[in-house]
């Protein structure tokens, strides 16, 4: 697998869309939430540019967001770090199957989307005792974790592979 200087520039540019893409669904109450911007990046850096450029994408984007605008917040509870190891499985799943071994654009969406929900409620249940949170069992908050972000569902369902399709076609 390379990683040359092309594919660390748009991962540098995935990243920055990470941060500056939440801003427009941030006047929207719950949008981030709901909606999930930051995700779309660091699924298309898989797709796009490979499953390490998807990682490192996915990793580091809600970090570098949260030190320049506070969002997600590192503190109280570290949700920029639950949401970096739920973007960087995004990352990884999409550019495996997709890139890797060469799936069906869907179908790779569809496993980077559910992968990396999964990942995020394991890390949700791993940080709840860590704050005196009560836990729940893993089926109840990975439902909860795909029953509050459908329209971001929909929204990645949607845009996404229109992207990618366009990159393909006219970019790559």
């Amino acid at each position: 697998m390379r990683f040359d200087f092309h594919i660390l520039i748009r991962t540098a540019m995935m990243i920055a869309l990470g941060v500056i893409l939440p801003f427009a669904f941030h006047g929207i109450p719950g949008g981030g939430r709901v909606f999930l911007p930051m995700h779309i990046p660091a699924i298309l850096a898989g797709l796009l540019f490979g499953p390490l450029s998807g990682v490192v994408s996915g990793a580091l984007t809600p970090l570098v967001s949260s030190v320049l605008t506070g969002m997600p917040p590192l503190a109280p509870v570290p949700i920029a770090v639950q949401m970096s190891v739920e973007l960087a499985i995004f990352g990884l799943l999409a550019g495996v199957f997709y890139r890797v071994w060469r799936q069906n654009l869907m179908f790779s969406l569809v496993v980077a989307m559910f992968g990396g929900r999964f990942a995020y409620s394991i890390v949700t249940l791993a940080f709840f005792p860590l704050f005196g949170l009560r836990t729940a069992p893993l089926g109840v908050v990975f439902g909860a974790a795909l029953a509050t972000a459908v329209p971001g569902l929909l929204l990645q369902f949607v845009a996404i592979p229109a992207v990618v399709l366009a990159y393909e076609k006219y970019i790559a």
